[in-house]
């Protein structure tokens, strides 16, 4: 894992703000968390996507790092 491999996730998440994504998060110990949300804000070396909750239509930010990304942890695919 380079960082230029980083960089390259980072500018295809930057091209991607506003868009909805479903994520697929390893939280480990076999638990896997499959969500879809909006991206909204990126930064160096994390990116925030926004989750809304249809149940009493609350909102959640929550943060993932590109080496997630890279190392599989976290599975994006814009919907």
């Amino acid at each position: 894992m380079s960082q230029s491999d980083i960089k390259k996730v980072k500018s295809s998440v930057d091209k991607n703000i506003g868009s909805k994504v479903k994520i697929r998060a390893n939280r480990g110990r076999h638990k896997i968390d499959v969500t879809e949300g909006i991206i909204r804000e990126t930064y160096s070396s994390i990116f925030l996507v926004e989750v809304i909750n249809k149940l009493d239509d609350s909102t959640q930010k929550i943060s993932f790092s590109y080496t997630d990304v890279l190392t599989n942890d976290v599975q994006m695919q814009l919907i």
